[in-house]
Formats: structure tokens, C-alpha cells, sequence
């Protein structure tokens, strides 16, 4: 990632040096995951949906920890193997809006608010900030040696402390996160100046 942009990292330390821990990562663009793999400070395991797991990918995203989902069913198997990362103490990566859109955490789907309550693992929001537009030589991609900042912010609990995993506490964890993912974005647009 340092050969082709300049990212920017600020706030690296507040990601805990152990233990489980998700990040809920604001999407943008096809450039975003890949960033943050390569400047976060510990290894990350994302969600990716099945169908970029093609080719000579599929070995690459599967040897390195990915976890593939299927978004058009209740994937089981990409729940249970989440949850493994989590379990182990493993870092997991999320999109929480569930697919590219504004990068604003407008819309965000209860997965997030799942696997956080169910796994008792903080939430470390991050904004990836700078993968808005394409550049003039490969368009689908951001201009090489443009600035990237990804910014991580203080790490929380969605939860209310009561443990329950009902559809209303999830949903009203839902609630907090998408607040404070929000109000983490703007703050990160104010640090990196943008």
C-alpha cells in the first residue's frame, strides 16, 4: 500500500494488542478492506462476500484468513467461522452498511450488532478516508500516490450490559453503534482534515 498511495494512520494504538476485537470499517470503495489489511496493526479477518473468491483470489483470500459469506441466505457457516476468529482472539473485519455505498454508515445491518453482543468483543470504528474517486490512469482505482488516511477511533461496547440477545437488544445495539460510528467518521474527517 506504501508503494502505490500514501496512507496516513492515525490512532492505531486504540485497536487493543490482544484479545478479540471487530472492526467496523466504513466502505467506499474496492480499495478500502485491502487498505486497512495493510496498514492495521494486527492481522485482519474480513467478511467478503462469496463472489470474490474467484480464480486465483479464492486461494489467496482463503490462505490469508478471509471469511467468505454468502449475502443472499443466513450463511451458517460464515457466522460460525466469524465467530471462530473472535473466539480465538482474532481481529474481525466488517463493513457494517454491508455493501460499497457512501462510506457515511447511513444504513448499517444488525450483523455487526450480532456478532459483537454475541462474542463480547469490543467494536473499534475506522474510517478509511481518500478512496472516493478514481484516478485518470486505471479509473476503478484511486489516484497512485494519493493520501489515505485510516483513522481508528476509541474502542466500545454496543452492548447494554445485560447480555441479552434478543431481536429488541440487538436491534437497539444497532441503535448505538450506528451513532457512534457516525460520530466517530466526523471526527476522523476533522483529524485528517478532510
Amino acid at each position: 500500500m506504501n508503494t502505490l498511495w500514501r496512507p496516513r494512520v492515525l490512532g492505531a494504538w486504540q485497536v487493543p494488542a490482544t484479545g478479540p476485537v471487530i472492526l467496523a470499517v466504513n466502505h467506499a470503495h474496492n480499495i478500502d478492506g485491502p487498505m486497512l489489511m495493510g496498514t492495521a496493526p494486527r492481522p485482519v479477518h474480513f467478511l467478503i462476500k462469496k463472489e470474490a473468491f474467484i480464480g486465483p483470489l479464492d486461494p489467496f483470500l482463503t490462505g490469508i484468513g478471509q471469511v467468505k459469506v454468502d449475502r443472499s441466505t443466513a450463511d451458517r457457516t460464515a457466522v460460525t467461522n466469524a465467530l471462530g476468529v473472535l473466539e480465538n482472539g482474532g481481529v474481525l473485519g466488517i463493513f457494517p452498511e454491508g455493501t460499497r455505498g457512501g462510506g457515511d454508515f447511513s444504513s448499517i445491518r444488525a450483523g455487526l450488532a450480532y456478532f459483537a453482543v454475541r462474542s463480547g468483543a469490543p467494536i473499534v470504528p475506522v474510517a478509511v478516508l481518500g478512496s472516493e474517486r478514481g484516478g485518470r490512469l486505471i479509473p476503478a482505482l484511486p489516484p497512485l500516490r494519493s493520501r489515505f488516511d485510516i483513522v481508528f477511533g476509541e474502542p466500545f461496547d454496543p452492548g447494554d450490559g445485560s447480555g441479552r440477545r434478543t431481536r429488541k437488544a440487538l436491534d437497539e445495539a444497532t441503535v448505538r453503534i450506528q451513532e457512534q460510528l457516525t460520530a466517530h467518521l466526523e471526527n476522523a474527517k476533522r483529524l485528517s482534515g478532510r
